[in-house]
């Protein structure tokens, strides 16, 4: 056990997350073992499953998070919004969990770059969100296809925004106006300027 913390000690997938995106930098994804997180994190490897069904689902669980922050930023959106504009409106809410958080979110992106299977599993965790993000549109009374498109384009701003946020190395851009910069971007296009 690492630091004098105990299998007990609170907050185990929390630890069992950061000691896996450690060694996820210092070693690579492939590299980096169940085993050798839970050590990390002064777990065992039982703990390791009670959280997580595998490696890439530990990598990916703050994910959840985000899928969260989205939907009641939809959910508390104005009742007269267009639905494009409520999905930017909740992106632009949950981008202020990661401005303290760049330099992770560069590693993060140089992580799953580096492995097919992450960039996968990626792939389906952001469908599985634009899913949740149709379904929430759905219930404000968005009708199909118009619910499943704002959703779909939200994935797509989102995805493109903090890509280029994570790469902006000076620092000098929020991820909040990045996504909205990507959203008028998306509006221009769509209207052919």
């Amino acid at each position: 056990m690492m630091g004098g913390m105990g299998r007990w000690a609170p907050d185990a997938k929390g630890r069992l997350e950061k000691a896996a995106f450690e060694l996820f930098v210092e070693r690579g994804f492939e590299q980096a073992t169940v085993t050798e997180i839970a050590r990390r994190a002064g777990l065992t490897e039982r703990t390791f499953y009670r959280h997580f069904a595998d490696k890439p689902e530990v990598f990916f669980s703050p994910m959840d998070s985000l899928e969260e922050g989205i939907l009641a930023g939809i959910a508390g959106a104005p009742d007269d919004a267009a639905p494009i504009e409520v999905v930017g409106a909740a992106l632009e809410t949950v981008a202020a969990e990661f401005e303290d958080h760049r330099r992770g979110a560069q590693k993060r992106r140089e992580i799953i770059a580096s492995d097919i299977g992450l960039q996968e599993r990626e792939l389906i965790k952001m469908a599985r969100i634009a899913t949740a993000m149709a379904d929430a549109l759905a219930k404000r009374g968005v009708e199909n296809p118009a619910a499943t498109l704002a959703a779909e384009m939200g994935v797509a701003i989102f995805r493109t925004a903090m890509s280029q946020w994570a790469s902006d190395s000076n620092g000098s851009s929020t991820l909040r106006a990045m996504i909205r910069e990507s959203l008028d971007s998306l509006k221009d296009v769509a209207s052919g300027k």
